[in-house]
């Protein structure tokens, strides 16, 4: 074979590949987009006897689940989403400094030995399945740290949110938020050490050598390289603390109001955790009624994924 025929050869070979690659491409983004839709779908119908059925039924489920506080979806469900998106938020609040600090550490700081087992350790605990995070808080964490939240009360009590007395024992929104928090913290320093050290080397030493200080030179050319990365890492860890289960559902006492009072018991509730506590009583219109409170939850996450890409494309501009 001459070789301009083995040059033909590698030429459709190469085409071929191409084609086969861009069709599992294509596959490949046309799936995820079916599982999306698909879950979307199912919770839609399963939901749907609460969206079209009868009403008067449907408010009498919702007063059995609640004890007649609330009296429809929409009274039922309020306290919920603001309940999740709560302690979310705290959660988040709490591990993205944490988290940024120690992926900075690990990335230009520690010795390279030291950032080698840090780097092992941070990975472990992000495998760590959430019921062993929820025996942690229920059995160690919420009579630790109860004293603690009683000094608060007590120093600090004339702030709305750390308004007292404290429960005993403190199975409380604040006690929740930071058990949430440790869980997302290794998500979100994971993403982030890799972002950092991704960082251009010749724009650290450019800055290095004009004078700069090393947290200067961090300041200057690696936290807005990784701006968008950090954000990104941030909502898949406030995604992650939105649909947490288990954890919340072992630790947190759970209510149905609008409270902003974190060291309180009985104040908030979950969507996810609501919906483990009822399923295994209800009927089959309170599991639609309950699958509803998930299409809300879906929703929502939806939306904060949406809102993250939008954040994310005007950090990296």
């Amino acid at each position: 074979m001459s070789s301009q025929d083995k040059a033909v050869v590698q030429e459709n070979t190469g085409k071929t590949g191409d084609k086969v690659f861009k069709f599992f491409a294509y596959a490949a983004g046309i799936l995820i987009l079916v599982a999306l839709a698909a879950v979307a779908l199912f919770l839609l119908f399963r939901a749907w006897p609460l969206i079209g059925g009868d009403q008067s039924a449907n408010a009498a489920t919702v007063e059995s689940f609640t004890g007649g506080k609330a009296h429809n979806f929409w009274q039922y469900v309020g306290p919920l989403v603001f309940g999740t998106v709560l302690v979310a938020a705290l959660a988040l609040i709490i591990a993205f400094f944490i988290a940024v600090g120690i992926a900075l550490f690990i990335s230009h700081y520690a010795p390279k030995q030291v950032a080698v087992v840090l780097s092992s350790v941070v990975d472990l605990l992000a495998a760590i399945p959430s019921v062993i995070y929820g025996l942690w808080g229920g059995l160690i964490l919420v009579p630790a740290i109860g004293p603690f939240w009683n000094w608060v009360a007590t120093y600090l009590g004339w702030i709305p949110i750390f308004e007292g007395p404290a429960a005993s024992p403190a199975r409380t929104v604040a006690t929740v938020a930071v058990v949430l928090a440790v869980m997302i913290l290794p998500i979100i320093t994971s993403v982030s050490r890799d972002i950092f050290q991704q960082a251009p080397r010749l724009q650290q030493e450019a800055a290095l050598a004009l004078g700069a200080t090393k947290w200067e030179m961090i300041k200057l050319a690696v936290i807005p390289f990784g701006k968008s990365g950090v954000v990104s890492a941030s909502m898949l860890g406030l995604g992650r603390a939105l649909g947490e289960t288990m954890a919340v559902l072992m630790i947190l006492s759970p209510g149905l109001t609008y409270s902003v009072k974190l060291l309180q018991a009985s104040q908030s509730q979950t969507i996810a955790a609501n919906i483990a506590a009822q399923y295994p009583e209800a009927n089959d219109l309170g599991v639609s009624t309950l699958i509803g409170t998930g299409l809300v939850l879906f929703i929502i996450t939806f939306l904060v994924n949406f809102i993250a890409r939008k954040i994310t494309e005007k950090a990296s501009v």
